[in-house]
């Protein structure tokens, strides 16, 4: 388990917190690995009725850590080393509990894509979403070229899919995937509190209830698989590899 993730039990509740702040919680492969593992090891776990995705005060996420994109596309391996992010994604597409996310601050990329496979989103007034794949030369990834349109309509979904531009929280919450704007620094206290009002609900009925409003979690993993195929051939493109070296080069300045 890497130290920058932290996984709490409280209550019925699983909290799932990214904490890598120097690096505005951008997402290691260890970081997958150890949210994957949070949320498979409360499939089967009757005292875990739900989940809560945080990346603490300040900030949700910036997204794939981008040197890690700039080592991948730039390998000599025949194998990319997409298999954590995947894996992530398989997990989120088969989870069966209720997942509230709390995001305070930024949310780029799988930031952002994460969100449509929440249940329930709370975002601060601070929070902005952001989805720069094709100024990154890539491609939508997480299913978000399925769940995005169907979420919030087609051409709201082109406008952040592929022309990268950012909502605010209360732009996205008249999208849809925003459930409710609160004060910065009171995400994570308002998402427990909906947790208590969902754990306190009857389970089997939850249960049955969530997954007659989602898509069969085979409709999702077939478009997840379909992205990475095109996300990993992207990444070792000329474009994409041209724009990772700016913004490291940028951010080292």
């Amino acid at each position: 388990m890497t130290a920058h993730v932290i996984v709490t039990d409280e209550g019925a509740a699983r909290l799932i917190k990214m904490r890598r702040p120097e690096k505005k919680n951008a997402i290691t492969r260890d970081m997958y690995r150890a949210m994957s593992a949070a949320i498979d090891t409360a499939q089967n776990n009757p005292n875990i009725r739900c989940l809560i995705v945080t990346g603490g005060s300040g900030v949700f996420t910036a997204g794939n850590d981008i040197e890690d994109l700039l080592s991948e596309g730039t390998s000599t391996s025949e194998a990319p080393g997409a298999s954590d992010l995947v894996k992530f994604l398989y997990s989120l597409a088969h989870n069966v509990k209720p997942i509230i996310a709390a995001v305070d601050g930024v949310a780029m990329g799988i930031g952002t894509t994460l969100l449509f496979h929440c249940d329930y989103v709370l975002a601060s007034k601070t929070a902005q979403f952001s989805t720069p794949f094709s100024t990154f030369g890539l491609v939508p990834e997480g299913a978000s070229s399925l769940l995005m349109p169907r979420s919030m309509g087609h051409q709201r979904a082109f406008a952040m899919l592929v022309m990268g531009r950012t909502m605010t929280a209360d732009d996205a919450r008249v999208a849809g995937f925003v459930n409710s704007v609160v004060a910065p620094g009171h995400a994570e206290v308002e998402a427990h509190k909906v947790a208590r009002e969902i754990c306190a609900l009857p389970a089997e009925a939850v249960a049955i209830s969530r997954r007659l409003i989602r898509l069969p979690p085979e409709d999702v993993t077939r478009r997840i698989d379909q992205e990475n195929h095109l996300f990993t051939e992207r990444m070792r493109s000329a474009e994409a590899i041209a724009a990772f070296r700016r913004f490291v080069a940028r951010t080292k300045d």
